[in-house]
């Protein structure tokens, strides 16, 4: 098994960017868990049922733009709340996990369910304003009619649903990194993150 590097955090903390960041630094493979939830919401919302969606989930559909549309946002947070679909994809997350070339994995509960004995665990956060702020902003240049203030709300819920689950709840592993990233840029975001990674490494 390879080298995994679990991050954990809510939604527009800055996980996936950093994420993306640690994968190419390192020459890992990447998984944005959460687009695997997206998928499965967008076909709740197009009618199918959720364990289903999730157990007959196409991998080409973690590519469709529309995953980004804040009512598929919602439906991901509504469907990670069912343990079945939880389970229904473990198997695709752990698969990518064991990569022997190493594996960097994002999401919500990836430090704590599904890779509770990676080496390095991060839980990346920040300030709900702060977050609302970089999703609007990423919501209108790619051309959606959203409020700042509809975002916001959003966010909350999304925190809500997600740290209040009863099934595999968000919240930071017991030996995770936290990395709150509401004044922080991203380049000083990786280097303290690969600073606290570089040490759980056995060739550092």
């Amino acid at each position: 098994m390879g080298f995994t590097i679990a991050v954990d955090g809510p939604a527009a903390s800055g996980k996936g960017t950093i994420s993306k960041r640690l994968a190419r630094d390192y020459g890992f493979g990447h998984l944005d868990t959460g687009r695997l939830y997206r998928a499965v919401g967008r076909r709740m919302l197009d009618g199918m049922e959720p364990v289903e969606a999730a157990r007959t989930l196409n991998p080409e559909e973690l590519d469709d733009a529309a995953l980004r549309l804040p009512e598929v946002a919602q439906a991901a947070s509504r469907v990670a709340t069912i343990a079945e679909v939880r389970a229904a994809l473990v198997d695709f997350q752990r698969a990518v996990a064991a990569r022997s070339g190493g594996a960097v994995l994002d999401g919500r509960d990836i430090g704590t369910v599904i890779c509770p004995d990676a080496p390095a665990k991060l839980f990346v956060t920040a300030r709900p304003e702060i977050r609302a702020d970089r999703r609007w902003r990423e919501l209108v240049a790619a051309g959606h009619d959203v409020s700042f203030d509809g975002v916001l709300d959003d966010i909350r819920r999304r925190d809500d649903q997600d740290m209040n689950r009863a099934d595999a709840p968000l919240r930071a592993a017991e030996t995770a990194l936290v990395l709150d990233t509401s004044d922080m840029d991203i380049d000083t975001a990786v280097a303290t993150a690969r600073r606290f990674i570089d040490e759980k490494r056995p060739e550092s």
